[in-house]
């Protein structure tokens, strides 16, 4: 099965082929994937990393052979943890910006080349690290406005947020809420919440509609209009601004032990 890998800062993955379609999810830099189907215009594929699938333009994929992208995928790499760093593109000196859960490997001849496929991206700053602190990370996102399927700084769900934070810290989430639910183990009581773990939330029918990151202390970050800090207790999120009750509490689970 034909392989590639994302040379874009994001590529937008849709239910259906068209550029009016609803935004299913994002691929980041260096996220690899599978064609599925090719129809005039679009190509539908599966993401490597959460099996994601969707539809993206054909004109934001890149050619590349199965073992390039194999090779890529089995090399040691770095998550990017910072909201965003800059690189350029060799082909025509022109800068890009990746997203924090980027993956990036140094496998040029210099130090700073990156090299996918054809392309090759001059690593621009100071060079990543795999010292992560979960809470540093997750407030990285503070004010990114909320966007049904996004996963950048620029645009991010509430269930994107989770993976992507637990993916920089290099925790394995799957996409959804209601999936991530299915990870960890019960925290009993509001009051023993610590800093990583989840917190998710239900409507009246009982089905997950929410996913927070518990920081400890009562307060939790979350994507609700944007990435923001609000008080939990044991009937959900108090939202100070409307000074009420936005999300009803159903479990709070602990990933990291």
């Amino acid at each position: 099965m034909p392989q590639s890998i994302c040379t874009f800062g994001f590529i937008p993955v849709r239910t259906e082929p068209s550029e009016s379609a609803q935004l299913e999810t994002q691929m980041l830099f260096g996220e690899s994937y599978d064609l599925l189907e090719q129809i005039p215009g679009w190509i539908r594929i599966k993401c490597h990393y959460d099996e994601y699938e969707g539809w993206i333009d054909e004109k934001l994929m890149e050619k590349m052979e199965d073992r390039d992208v194999e090779l890529w995928n089995r090399s040691s790499g770095y998550i990017v943890t910072k909201s965003y760093v800059k690189v350029i593109r060799e082909s025509d000196s022109t800068p890009m910006l990746l997203s924090s859960g980027s993956r990036v490997v140094f496998n040029g001849e210099d130090r700073n080349v990156i090299r996918i496929g054809n392309q090759e991206y001059y690593w621009q700053g100071a060079f990543p690290d795999n010292r992560i602190d979960l809470e540093e990370v997750a407030r990285g996102y503070l004010n990114a406005p909320y966007l049904w399927g996004g996963r950048t700084f620029y645009g991010v769900d509430c269930s994107g947020l989770v993976q992507n934070v637990f993916k920089i810290s290099g925790i394995f989430m799957p996409r959804n809420a209601s999936q991530q639910i299915d990870y960890g183990d019960v925290v009993s009581f509001v009051e023993e919440a610590k800093t990583g773990d989840l917190a998710f939330f239900d409507n009246e029918e009982g089905a997950i509609i929410h996913v927070g990151i518990c920081l400890g202390q009562g307060r939790i970050l979350h994507a609700s209009g944007s990435v923001r800090i609000d008080a939990l207790d044991h009937q959900g999120i108090y939202n100070k601004d409307k000074r009420k009750y936005t999300h009803h509490l159903r479990v709070i689970k602990r990933v990291i032990c």
